[in-house]
């Protein structure tokens, strides 16, 4: 969540800055809200001057062996009205979060002003779209052939955006994915990590999806306890470090996880139904970073490079798209999608999305490191990213390795997963 202090002192500011989000701050309401925090506070704690004062003059009278009958009674009264006014305190307060926990992250300066994804940002592009003299099929042709990417069955299993995998193709998909994780735990140096898939709600809480997103989310419940299933391994990864504080010499904490992600895809209807693109189960490959406030700019472009690395080493055109203010996550301050070519389409569709979420998360989570030079603890920054949809790069293997006979290649990175071979015929 924001800064109270933001809220508090700087609201027509931040107001403004949320408004290029595309999210209107009810500043009278948050105003009304506050100005009765205040009130019950201060009375709240003139009622614990007041209760102390008296019960140190019972004291007093009691040690001069006077009657205490009167001050006795004011005192309980006292305490009768202090805990109304904690009772008051504490339903204010729980306002006043709410609204605080609905508020989205601040667009850093960097951020380009937009509406919707028609202003984001070329950055750069990398590889040359392949040039086909035949007829191109999109991968649900490709994988149809043999029964391999199976969409009927995975309706009747579970119902629509539900798919099955066999030979091959699920071996191409398994192929992918520990690629990413050899790559990401090798070469870039994060620490692999396997997590739940279910978690709390203060888990979900402390990364943004709840209270707001509650709709977009799978959710179980056995007995009176209910979890929900993760949308992406952000959610664990990330809450590994709530309520917990750091030490400076453990960051920049890097942290990759290999999970199937769950989504309810609520506002989705109709879009991307064909296929894998969009699905309500899904595999990503997961990179999280925790670090030091000053250093996770840098750490958000080493991030975003690493995602790049794996289609580059898989040899798949993509760009790198500045996203502007009105098609950015909740949590996020500035965030960088990679969208690889889809010779189907005949356009470039997201395959990652890598994020600075500054303290927003982390003043959700009270995640904090030691400030060795004060001594005390402040929030850190943390930063996700996909590195990459697992899903969505088996789509851009399968259409960009398309040959005319159906067969496709296999790109040399992902050869030794494949027991040498160097296409699927």
């Amino acid at each position: 969540m924001l800064d109270p202090a933001l809220l508090r002192g700087q609201l027509a500011d931040t107001a403004r800055r949320l408004a290029t989000r595309g999210y209107v701050l009810d500043g009278a309401a948050f105003e009304s809200i506050e100005a009765e925090r205040k009130r019950v506070q201060t009375e709240t704690q003139e009622l614990q001057n007041l209760r102390n004062t008296r019960s140190k003059a019972i004291g007093q009278a009691k040690a001069k062996g006077e009657d205490v009958a009167a001050l006795m009674a004011e005192v309980a009264g006292i305490g009768d009205r202090l805990k109304a006014n904690e009772q008051a305190l504490a339903a204010v307060q729980d306002r006043v979060s709410a609204l605080a926990l609905g508020i989205p992250n601040l667009p850093h300066e960097s951020v380009p002003e937009g509406a919707d994804e028609s202003g984001n940002v070329e950055q750069h592009r990398r590889g040359t779209p392949r040039t086909f003299d035949f007829a191109v099929k999109d991968h649900v042709e490709l994988g149809a052939r043999k029964g391999w990417l199976d969409g009927d069955t995975g309706a009747k299993l579970s119902g629509a955006r539900f798919t099955v995998l066999r030979g091959e193709l699920a071996r191409l998909h398994r192929a992918l994915a520990q690629f990413m994780l050899d790559l990401h735990a090798g070469e870039h140096g994060y620490l692999e990590c396997n997590v739940p898939l279910l978690v709390n709600a203060d888990s979900m809480q402390g990364t943004g999806q709840l209270p707001k997103f509650e709709e977009d989310l799978f959710s179980t419940d056995v007995g009176e306890t209910r979890r929900y299933l993760i949308p992406t391994a952000e959610v664990s990864l990330t809450n590994i470090v709530r309520d917990a504080i750091v030490e400076a010499d453990s960051l920049p904490q890097r942290m990759v996880a290999h999970s199937p992600c769950f989504r309810a895809e609520a506002g989705s209807h109709g879009r991307d139904t064909r296929g894998m693109i969009r699905q309500h189960q899904f595999e990503k490959v997961e990179l999280v970073s925790i670090t030091r406030p000053n250093e996770s700019w840098d750490e958000h472009e080493r991030m975003t490079r690493c995602a790049e690395v794996v289609l580059e080493k898989l040899g798949m055109p993509y760009r790198r798209m500045l996203l502007c203010t009105g098609d950015m996550g909740f949590a996020a301050a500035k965030t960088y999608d990679l969208e690889v070519w889809l010779p189907s389409q005949q356009a470039y569709r997201e395959i990652s999305s890598c994020s600075n979420c500054t303290d927003f998360q982390a003043r959700r989570m009270q995640a904090r490191w030691r400030n060795p030079e004060t001594g005390k603890p402040e929030l850190v920054h943390t930063l996700n990213g996909s590195g990459v949809a697992v899903g969505r790069a088996l789509i851009a293997v399968m259409e960009n390795g398309q040959e005319a006979d159906g067969s496709i290649g296999i790109p040399e990175a992902l050869r030794p997963y494949m027991g040498g071979a160097t296409r699927i015929t």
